[in-house]
């Protein structure tokens, strides 16, 4: 029995939106297992800080991104090539969230949370799947999706639409790029305690906690560093055969 599966030496490893929350408590795991890990963050400061941690006993480099841009997308591609000579692992994690009611979004509310959330995802994907292609030795992309994919939740209409569609991009990059070698598979967040840029005042209301409390059956919100097993999993050759798959990671929420 191979005893390494989960081992990530060797292996580059991008993660988006990982200056802060569950974005930085994955590039930290991920390096804790060996990985070479660039942290992508719109906040380069952040950025710089979870580097640095990392650099205390791993490795890692800092760089700005701007997912919703194209060009900042091949940037941020070329940045990992330069730093560490090729990609082998794309964590899609980036994305915000603005609670409203559907008849109160703003047009530019809506096209703000489907161009970081969706298209950011679609140009990593495919900007990271090329450089993949290139290498010859295929890849693994995690897409962090969320339970709001499949079930309803008051106030998350555009946030609600652009997760069901990382589903379906998920689905379909899994189905095109098998031949190639490049897994794609997904991660589905329930209620964690680390809570999303945009949904601060919802998540402390009372009435929110006492919800999440009552709808999970774990009755309780996830720890960030209950991701690390996951998104290792999903990166590493312990899931060679797994691609196309929407793993939820809810304490149960959707089992109900």
């Amino acid at each position: 029995m191979n005893t390494n599966l989960f081992n990530l030496k060797e292996k580059v490893v991008i993660v988006t939106g990982s200056g802060r929350g569950l974005g930085k408590c994955m590039a930290k795991g991920l390096a804790e297992f060996g990985a070479k890990v660039v942290v992508g963050d719109c906040n380069i400061e952040q950025a710089q800080q979870t580097a640095e941690e990392i650099n205390t006993t791993g490795t890692a480099a800092a760089t700005y991104v701007d997912i919703s841009v194209r060009q900042s997308c091949i940037d941020l591609i070329k940045f990992t090539v330069k730093e560490f000579g090729r990609v082998d692992v794309l964590v899609n994690n980036a994305g915000i969230d603005i609670i409203k009611p559907a008849e109160a979004l703003q047009e530019h509310e809506w096209d703000q949370i489907i161009d970081i959330n969706l298209k950011g995802c679609f140009n990593c994907s495919g900007l990271a799947a090329i450089q993949m292609m290139e290498q010859g030795n295929g890849g693994s992309i995690i897409n962090i999706s969320s339970i709001a994919s499949v079930i309803g939740i008051k106030g998350l209409v555009a946030y609600s639409a652009a997760k069901a569609g990382i589903n379906q991009l998920t689905r379909v990059m899994a189905v095109e790029w098998a031949s190639k070698n490049i897994r794609v598979n997904a991660i589905a967040p329930g209620y964690f305690e680390n809570i999303m840029s945009g949904a601060n005042v919802e998540h402390t209301q009372p009435e929110k906690q006492q919800q999440i409390v009552t709808f999970t059956p774990m009755a309780r919100r996830g720890k960030p560093e209950e991701l690390i097993g996951p998104v290792v999993f999903l990166a590493s050759d312990a899931s060679s055969y797994l691609t196309g798959t929407v793993l939820f990671v809810d304490g149960g929420y959707t089992a109900i």
